[in-house]
């Protein structure tokens, strides 16, 4: 018999890596993190410039802006936030957006 062969009951190290994000519940964080990454992407580099602090808590999006007028034109487009985010996650990350 050739060793090399994978046998059946070997698990990709894939699977067995998303069984324990989900086990130790990190799979949320992760997304958490994905988002947080691409936040330049999905709204600018306008935004993004803008942008000094992003936490994502208890689906809460908190974000600290630089600008007042920047804060107001985002506060507005709450709705757009929570949809491309969520579309981007891939599930409801997010329910809400905060400005600080």
């Amino acid at each position: 018999m050739d060793e090399r062969k994978r046998s059946s009951n070997e698990t990709p190290l894939k699977d067995v890596i998303e069984k324990l994000m989900k086990a130790y519940r990190l799979d949320g964080k992760m997304k958490e993190l994905d988002i947080i990454d691409a936040w330049p992407e999905m709204m600018g580099i306008a935004v993004s410039n803008r942008t000094k602090n992003i936490t994502i808590k208890n689906k809460t999006l908190f974000l600290t802006m630089d600008s007042a007028v920047m804060r107001d034109e985002l506060l507005h487009g709450k709705q757009i936030i929570i949809q491309r985010i969520n579309e981007k996650a891939g599930c409801e990350l997010i329910n809400d957006v905060w400005f600080g």
